[in-house]
């Protein structure tokens, strides 16, 4: 039991097996007919439990996939939208970038169970036949494909590498300096748009479209908002490279996290 509890398709519960096989053989009275007549029944009931789940009730997991997804950008857009709240009251310091940082790590974990959810909808459809999956749990609405999962694998880490890069610029001890005035306003309407868009994906994600839709009227403002934030890099320079550099590279993860949030059809 305990090579067998090393399979991978076992998962996390594998180590359980080993220990559920001692206990068993352990409890009361031991001897051969003893242990025969127990491994007997364990050997009855693996039959009856796959017989159930290949031919009578199989344990599809579609449904996982798809709410993981949706909460993991769903979360991608609330810690947008706290980051973007925060700069724009513009009280933050290194304990206000710590808590932006901690919140996206948080969503490796949110990824961790959307990768679990694949391996497990995987496995289930491997040998389950199709009328089953009609009459029991398997939905009629398209599983997202796993072009998906690796695009918000890549949302979340643009979420990261931002909130890593603000906390660089609050700290006392770098000589790089945050944006101010006009610039870190504009910025923070930028991140709550995106911000959005990760929240319009989430709706769509559980409503079961496969495809992302882009909003014409957001790219608009994206546009707007990116020609603002252009102008003020420009009135940043005149201020020392500091300011630049900074602003520079969050307005290159903003792109970064608009391309991968709603991406162009022609990409796909």
């Amino acid at each position: 039991m305990m090579l067998l509890a090393n399979w991978p398709r076992f998962g996390d519960q594998g180590i359980y097996a080993a220990t559920t096989a001692l206990f068993t053989l352990t409890a009361g009275s031991v001897s051969v007919s003893t242990v025969g007549h127990r491994v007997g029944q364990a050997a009855i009931g693996a039959a009856i439990g796959v017989a159930v789940n290949a031919f009578v009730l199989p344990p599809i997991h579609l449904r996982d996939v798809r709410e993981n997804l949706a909460a993991l950008a769903r979360d991608s857009g609330d810690v947008l939208r706290s980051v973007a709240g925060d700069l724009r009251e513009g009280e933050w310091d290194a304990q206000t970038a710590a808590g932006w940082i901690d919140a996206s790590v948080r969503l490796d974990h949110r990824l961790d169970a959307v990768r679990s959810a694949r391996r497990w909808s995987q496995e289930s459809l491997r040998l389950t036949l199709g009328p089953l999956r009609a009459l029991h749990r398997a939905s009629h609405r398209p599983l997202p494909p796993p072009d998906e999962d690796e695009r918000l694998c890549r949302v979340t880490g643009h979420v990261t590498a931002l909130t890593r890069a603000l906390a660089v610029a609050v700290d006392d001890n770098r000589t790089s300096a945050p944006p101010e005035g006009p610039a870190l306003r504009s910025y923070a309407d930028l991140l709550d748009l995106i911000g959005g868009a990760c929240r319009m994906e989430a709706d769509r994600l559980l409503d079961g479209s496969v495809d992302p839709r882009r909003d014409g009227e957001m790219d608009k403002k994206m546009q707007e908002l990116h020609l603002r934030l252009q102008e003020g890099l420009r009135e940043q320079a005149g201020q020392g490279a500091a300011h630049t550099a900074v602003l520079g590279t969050l307005l290159l993860q903003a792109e970064n996290l608009w391309v991968e949030t709603l991406p162009d059809p022609g990409d796909r």
